[in-house]
């Protein structure tokens, strides 16, 4: 299985769906599913029950994941594709546009 080019604490850049140009940082990332959660993007209303941890419950604003595909990393404040490369024995990512190493 290929590795996600999108880790968790990236800044990315929603580039497809009702949330396009959206901006934000990523919660998590599910790499079996292909899927990121984005701060502040594709939020949905979940009704919950009172609980132990929430003794209200209500209505709740939260955020849903969205398709890896549909985000792009963001350096320097621009979108850029991710790609890998070896950096001596150390495999590392790197902005297409600059050749920057990112991590």
């Amino acid at each position: 299985m290929a590795s996600l080019k999108i880790k968790k604490g990236d800044t990315v850049k929603v580039i497809a769906g009702k949330d396009k140009d959206k901006e934000g940082k990523v919660l998590a990332v599910n790499a079996a599913d292909n899927t990121v959660i984005v701060e502040g993007v594709n939020m949905i209303t979940k009704h919950m029950k009172p609980s132990q941890a929430n003794q209200n419950g209500g209505i709740i604003q939260k955020e849903a994941p969205i398709d890896a595909s549909n985000v792009m990393y963001l350096y320097k404040g621009k979108a850029t594709r991710v790609g890998f490369k070896m950096d001596g024995d150390k495999k590392v990512r790197f902005a297409k546009t600059t050749g920057d190493v990112i991590d």
